[in-house]
């Protein structure tokens, strides 16, 4: 069973070329579901798998205290590898075919006001080279949207400033062009020429990263994370923040204002516009909530 499991990942890597935190993702809930059929249902062949079987291990996942939307990724994952089974010839039937995924109660993301963002893009201390990289990174995500693992990503050659445009690679290494405002050149212009120079270690290897750490190395996810809980608590921002909030607020602002729908939808890079079009409820929430705040009689 491992063996097929294998086949697949590569199938995932190689043809449809995933992002590796997609990957990664499909492997765990494949090694769980394996491990459940062994260790529980006593099944060593995939051919042998019934759409019971797959029935009682999403049971299984739901007595375990498991969310809808973890079990539904559970059944994606399943559903993804079973047809690609069947479409191998490795299993004569797709045993997942009509299982459900459980309804989720969609949560609005959470973003912050245009007051808010001010205070935290003026938190960074930029009379040091790392208040002024943290400047640059935080103006360049609230100028693009793009994710934070884009962000770090980022190499020199991807940003223009002269043009006024940044290329980043999204999920499944799909390349898109961002337009960056005056506000986030400038910051940029600052650390590449005040900032990066002092952080790169000559010590060391040198890198073509855009953002480094203080090791002069590319910044990670992790390292990123941390700066911005720091600087928010330095803007006395009470709001609980993800590293996608600066990405949620970029998306609502700019429909608040009356962009539309389908720019919004390739500046943040997604393939769907049904995913864009929950910042649509959030700026219809955000209304309501003025509405209530100031109408006398609401």
């Amino acid at each position: 069973m491992e063996h097929e499991m294998k086949d697949f990942l590569h199938y995932l890597t190689v043809e449809r070329n995933l992002a590796n935190n997609t990957i990664v993702s499909y492997e765990r809930d494949l090694k769980k579901y394996a491990h459940y059929l062994r260790h529980v249902e006593q099944i060593h062949s995939w051919n042998d798998v019934s759409r019971l079987h797959i029935m009682q291990f999403l049971k299984f996942l739901k007595e375990k205290g498991s969310s809808a939307k973890t079990i539904a990724r559970h059944i994606a994952s399943i559903r993804s590898f079973h047809q690609f089974l069947l479409r191998e010839k490795i299993a004569e039937q797709d045993p997942s075919v009509h299982i459900e995924s459980p309804q989720m109660e969609r949560t609005l993301p959470k973003v912050l006001s245009m007051e808010e963002v001010e205070a935290l893009l003026e938190a960074p201390k930029t009379n040091t080279p790392f208040g002024i990289r943290d400047k640059a990174m935080l103006e360049l995500l609230y100028a693009t949207g793009m994710r934070v693992s884009e962000l770090v990503n980022l190499n020199l050659s991807d940003v223009h400033l002269t043009m006024g445009f940044v290329r980043c690679y999204g999920k499944g290494n799909k390349e898109r062009i961002v337009p960056i405002g005056s506000m986030a050149i400038k910051a940029l212009k600052e650390y590449l020429e005040h900032a990066r120079p002092q952080l790169i270690d000559p010590k060391k290897r040198t890198t073509d990263a855009l953002f480094l750490n203080h090791h002069g190395q590319r910044l990670t996810r992790q390292g990123f994370w941390k700066i911005l809980k720091k600087l928010a608590k330095e803007a006395n921002i009470e709001k609980e923040l993800t590293p996608h909030t600066l990405r949620h607020s970029f998306a609502t602002h700019l429909l608040e204002n009356g962009a539309d729908l389908r720019a919004v939808q390739e500046l943040l890079g997604h393939a769907d516009i049904s995913t864009t079009q929950i910042y649509t409820h959030v700026t219809k929430t955000r209304l309501k909530d003025v509405y209530k705040q100031y109408h006398p009689r609401a």
